[in-house]
């Protein structure tokens, strides 16, 4: 007796998801708003493979046999090691400095694609999701950090998000700065405080002094090891932190509290070379923020981070201040969609002239989410194709002509492919493809040279009221006559008035 082969369970792996027509229409109604916004500012579109070798990915390459630490890699024929790319910037410096001296300089350009992150994934945090970038490279002023923050901005606008984000700016040379002063020596040190800094939203500044001294205990009684920073060393450091909280009778994000923020870092710095140059920039940068009308739009904020060992300059996120219930109900701000900043040192990994950079991305799948929980996506089916039935197998010639006439006509058309025994079922199909109408030509049909085109858009709203099956046959809603030679002019005509 035969064995039966094994089946193969159908399993989607861990950290990817499935994308179903109205979500995919969705997120791509989305990405061109992004799209028309970047071209707006004068961006060009690029790009590159899902692979890169896997030194081109940098920071991310582990010292091991195999580099998969972060990434997905394999080895070529060559024995060459190449990664799935881990984001989209590196490979534009990859791709500048190979195309160096073709390229527009600056070069600015827009990406759009999947990432991949070898990593343990969780609830909303995926192996492979999407980005959406922007990036100036080879221009060094505070110029293009500003535009960028404001097209940012422009983005959320086009979206419907007004007066429910802000664009938080600061400058990792501030930060450094206030670190020097504050006699922050170690690397190791350095990075403590800066990820406890990166907590102010959550803990709150007396949750930030602790991570700073000796460490925080939370409400299940784990114990987070703190920077071990001595009382004096901490204050400048809260200062740093507290000096973005406008004073009384100054609305915050407005010229005033700026130009009171940046007097008050410009005080914090001490004597730091580099803290003086970022503080610099920050005026340059909402100088012509404020001038350009982006104001309270873009805001100056020292406790934005990012990219820890990633940033050289000026760094911004784009942060939603509408309220979502988190998994324990309760309410906290959306948060950020995404950001970028100043990284002058990626491209000049390829080369040896010092190459500036900026840019930002969008988190497309987040956006997404929050766009929904606005009301400002619209995850609705595609409008299917118009199906022409198969009423008698032997005239399928007959269909497929129809269905050529429409689609020549930049209609959207399929004939019947499945068991055509089950009137039913054809209409049942043509309703799950969310079709707009089916086109029926039986014998009698055919002999007199008509068709009956079934509204299933009008079928539904008129089937709504009519709560007797047998009225409902009779009725026939949405159902309607034509002659076959009008078969295209009239659906064109069903089609925009539906």
């Amino acid at each position: 007796m035969t064995q039966k082969a094994k089946l193969i369970a159908p399993r989607l792996p861990r950290g990817f998801e499935d994308r179903t027509p109205g979500e995919i229409a969705a997120v791509d109604a989305m990405v061109q708003t992004i799209r028309q916004v970047y071209e707006r500012y004068g961006f060009d579109p690029v790009e590159t493979p899902l692979f890169e070798y896997t030194e081109t990915l940098g920071k991310f390459l582990p010292d091991t046999d195999r580099p998969n630490a972060g990434v997905f890699s394999l080895q070529d024929d060559d024995e060459q090691w190449l990664s799935l790319r881990y984001d989209l910037t590196a490979p534009l410096a990859r791709h500048f400095a190979e195309n160096f001296e073709t390229l527009p300089k600056p070069y600015r350009s827009y990406r759009q694609g999947y990432v991949f992150r070898n990593e343990k994934p969780g609830p909303g945090r995926f192996r492979q999701f999407m980005q959406f970038d922007a990036d100036t490279v080879g221009a060094a002023g505070p110029e293009a950090d500003a535009e960028m923050c404001m097209m940012m901005a422009d983005v959320m606008d086009a979206l419907g998000l007004q007066n429910q984000y802000v664009v938080r700016v600061n400058n990792r040379k501030v930060l450094d700065g206030v670190l020097a002063t504050a006699g922050v020596g170690t690397e190791e040190q350095k990075l403590i405080v800066l990820r406890a800094i990166d907590k102010l939203d959550k803990f709150g500044i007396d949750g930030v002094k602790l991570l700073l001294g000796a460490g925080r205990k939370d409400e299940s009684g784990d114990f987070t090891k703190g920077a071990g920073l001595s009382a004096e060393q901490i204050e400048p450091i809260l200062g740093y932190l507290e000096s973005g909280t406008p004073a009384a009778g100054v609305e915050k994000g407005s010229n005033a509290h700026v130009i009171a923020t940046i007097n008050t870092l410009a005080g914090l710095i001490g004597g730091s070379a580099t803290g003086l140059e970022g503080v610099q920039e920050l005026a340059a940068i909402f100088g012509l923020v404020s001038a350009a009308g982006f104001g309270g739009r873009v805001v100056l904020d020292p406790s934005v981070v990012r990219g820890l060992e990633y940033y050289t300059g000026p760094v911004f996120e784009i942060e939603l201040t509408f309220k979502v219930q988190n998994e324990k109900g309760q309410d906290v701000v959306f948060g950020s969609v995404g950001g970028g900043g100043r990284y002058d040192g990626l491209v000049s990994r390829f080369r040896r002239e010092p190459v500036p950079a900026t840019g930002f991305s969008v988190g497309v799948s987040r956006l997404a989410n929050a766009l929904k929980l606005t009301g400002n996506l619209k995850s609705s089916e595609p409008v299917g194709p118009v199906v022409v039935l198969v009423m008698d197998k032997d005239q399928t010639a007959g269909y497929a002509a129809m269905v050529s006439e429409l689609r020549a006509a930049g209609i959207r058309a399929e004939m019947f492919l499945g068991n055509t025994k089950n009137f039913g079922k054809q209409v049942a199909y043509a309703d799950k493809r969310n079709s707009p109408a089916v086109i029926i030509e039986g014998s009698l049909e055919r002999e007199q040279g008509i068709l009956q085109v079934k509204d299933l858009v009008a079928g539904k709203q008129a089937a709504a009221a009519i709560t007797d099956n047998a009225e409902w046959k009779a009725a026939r809603p949405g159902q309607f006559e034509i002659k076959r030679e009008d078969l295209v002019s009239a659906i064109q005509q069903l089609l925009s008035e539906q």
